[in-house]
């Protein structure tokens, strides 16, 4: 570690909540990469305290911020580490007579009360009788932090951590918003209504931010327009469900048989003081756009039905129509809807989004695997967007869903309509088409083996 130090090239250290861990992914606010680790507790080099703040007034996933005064496997390393912190870098912060407390934290074991004090004077030992400062619990000038790591396996929990580090509060996550923006405390949900961290996190993946235009083709109830807008950007969307769109028809909560005649997505939005964001929402079919060539967004979010809660369809049209019916008085009879196969969702949204979003615009959207065929060449590409991140959220034993960020990085070409004859990667994977069969397949095994693993009661 440098002995001189300025505020820009400052260690720090983010404590991690322990849930959707495999999206834990660049942040959208500063350019900068993290090192992806199992391990709640990572160690930032070459930013500032403000690309810290900034991080931490947005995600979802960290708990807490710290600068990091020093680390090690045991408590003498621990304490070579923090005398060797320049003393200039404490020194704001050990004024005389500056107020402070010490919290504890640990990773995979609890602590009884008595054990959290032993540690926090373990840690005034360390360092805190050097200097003359006052403790106090009640708004402190200054908050100190011991974390232990005991581990991943709770299972196998050691006496001692793993890894112990300190440092100096600097800010929290915004793991609140998971509680208070919560669908079961919504004015508006439905049977596939996003929870609220994912929808964050999506939002994030996005880089949404102030004043930016988001659309979602597939809005739904709106879960993600009500996440994008926590972060002032304008929100729109689109849905070819009627009733959902308006608000009517039965209601999804328990013990309601009917929606009120205030549920829908507006209100929503003025549910947590965003109306003022809200642009509109329609009744229209993905597949058939109905936006202006010079329609500009700048990101996309959604989650595309996969045909298991929700159908995958789309409105017929005379183009469907291979052989006219002979009935019907001699006229072509035209489907109201028909199936929407999922390789024709995700080639659609690809293209919309090289037509509609601005350079350097992200589309972030959920795309159904069935995990045994699983490879990198099921998720669909295009010429004009850039693959960014790839993370799995495991929903069974032989599903997941994988949350798609891309960004588009150049402006549609002529050639890029046949993009898919001169690359393969470029052509749609059909296998997704398939994905309903496989989902209930499997779980049909499944039930078939609980079902023999549970004995028969004897007569």
């Amino acid at each position: 570690m440098a002995l001189h130090c300025g505020r820009a090239c400052r260690q720090y250290l983010l404590h991690l909540a322990h849930d959707n861990v495999d999206f834990r992914l660049p942040v959208q606010t500063v350019n900068f990469q993290f090192t992806q680790t199992f391990s709640p507790f990572w160690q930032l080099n070459g930013l500032s305290e403000d690309d810290i703040r900034s991080v931490m007034s947005r995600t979802v996933c960290g708990k807490s911020a710290f600068e990091l005064w020093g680390h090690g496997t045991t408590i003498d390393e621990l304490r070579t580490s923090l005398l060797e912190y320049p003393a200039e870098n404490m020194a704001p912060y050990l004024q005389q007579n500056s107020t402070y407390k010490i919290n504890v934290y640990t990773f995979n074991k609890t602590l009884v009360f008595k054990d959290r004090i032993e540690k926090i004077d373990v840690s005034i030992l360390l360092y805190f009788t050097y200097v003359s400062l006052i403790a106090i619990l009640n708004d402190p000038e200054h908050i100190f932090c011991l974390l232990e790591d005991y581990g991943s396996d709770p299972n196998d929990i050691p006496e001692e951590p793993f890894h112990m580090y300190f440092g100096r509060w600097i800010a929290d996550g915004q793991r609140e918003l998971i509680r208070s923006y919560s669908v079961k405390k919504r004015h508006f949900i439905g049977n596939t209504s996003m929870d609220a961290g994912l929808s964050f996190i999506m939002a994030n993946h996005a880089k949404v931010k102030a004043d930016d235009l988001v659309y979602d083709p597939f809005v739904g109830t709106g879960s993600l327009l009500v996440a994008c807008s926590r972060f002032g950007a304008y929100v729109c969307g689109t849905d070819i469900d009627y009733n959902t769109i308006h608000g009517i028809g039965k209601a999804s909560r328990k013990n309601q048989k009917w929606r009120g005649p205030d549920e829908n997505i507006r209100a929503n939005l003025r549910q947590y003081g965003t109306e003022s964001l809200y642009v509109d929402v329609m009744v229209s079919d993905a597949s058939k756009t109905v936006w202006r060539k010079n329609a500009q967004f700048d990101a996309i979010v959604t989650d595309p039905p996969y045909g298991i809660r929700e159908s995958t369809r789309r409105t017929g049209s005379h183009k469907d129509i291979i052989k006219p019916p002979e009935d019907f008085s001699g006229e072509s009879h035209v489907p109201v809807s028909m199936a929407y196969h999922l390789s024709d969702i995700f080639a659609d949204l690809l293209n919309f989004a090289a037509h509609h979003l601005v350079l350097g615009g992200r589309l972030v959207y959920w795309l159904p695997i069935y995990r045994p065929e699983y490879c990198e060449e099921m998720v669909p590409l295009h010429p004009c967007l850039t693959l960014t991140s790839n993370c799995e959220q495991t929903l069974s034993s032989h599903t997941s869903r994988r949350l798609i960020t891309m960004e588009k990085t150049k402006e549609p070409e002529d050639s890029d309509r046949l993009a898919h004859l001169a690359d393969p990667r470029f052509t749609p994977y059909q296998g997704h088409n398939s994905f309903r069969e496989k989902y209930f397949c499997g779980l049909t095994k499944k039930n078939g083996k609980d079902s023999k693993a549970t004995p028969k009661n004897k007569d």
